[in-house]
């Protein structure tokens, strides 16, 4: 039986010197190429736990494993940001000063790829994620889908194994975040990639394999999409 993408025990997370516990010993498993969506209310610890599997933020305690490295004992961990996971945010992120292209290419600069690679390698995923032709348009430029669909290409810059989302279609309208939705759940199919994602929209996990429930800083259910 393969390793899983992903897996954390027991990972403990509190903020302002323990007077806010974010994860209360939270365990997950993720299978390879599964598409797994985390709900629960504001504040219980959604986000904190997608950030630690980021490597943008360390546990307390507990142990956690992405894509067979182990975070604790991972002395590059902005090498494995560049190369294991892709992430995606609620708000893009983008830098608007910089166009599509250029945004999409940061990210490639730790692979220590040439100019010419560079934006050959941004004109593809721009294309692949239905915006060939507006690799110079910048953020502002751009409608909010438009720029969250800029956002999943750079996630994809590096070509991770594993994308990581929190929240990607809640600042976007009901049609536009749709789009999102499909456009992600297409890219795990045909990339064969491992989809983590949070939301707080019953239909946006619905799409999920597996839905995992949060509460006060833990998982209390994992059950199938289908039986949700």
């Amino acid at each position: 039986m393969s390793e899983p993408a992903i897996s954390a025990h027991g990972v403990r997370k509190s903020f302002e010197d323990g007077r806010i516990v974010a994860l209360a010993g939270m365990d997950l498993e993720v299978g390879v190429g599964e598409f797994v969506a985390i709900v629960g209310p504001s504040g219980c610890g959604k986000s904190t736990l997608l950030h630690l599997l980021a490597a943008l933020d360390q546990p307390d305690e507990g142990s956690i494993r992405v894509a067979e490295h182990n975070l604790a004992e991972h002395r590059r961990l902005t090498h494995y940001r560049a190369r294991h996971v892709g992430m995606v945010f609620q708000l893009h992120n983008l830098l608007p000063s910089l166009t599509a292209s250029e945004n999409v290419q940061l990210p490639m600069f730790d692979l220590g790829l040439d100019a010419r690679q560079r934006r050959e390698r941004a004109v593809r995923l721009l294309g692949l994620v239905g915006l060939a032709g507006r690799e110079n348009s910048r953020p502002p430029q751009l409608s909010g889908g438009e720029r969250q669909r800029v956002a999943i290409a750079r996630a994809l810059a590096n070509e991770p194994p594993i994308l990581l989302a929190d929240e990607p279609t809640g600042s976007l309208d009901s049609e536009a975040g749709r789009l999102v939705l499909d456009l992600l759940d297409e890219l795990r199919q045909s990339r064969s990639l491992t989809l983590v994602l949070v939301t707080h929209d019953p239909a946006v996990a619905a799409r999920a394999d597996r839905i995992v429930r949060m509460l006060d800083g833990r998982a209390f259910g994992a059950v199938s999409a289908d039986a949700a």
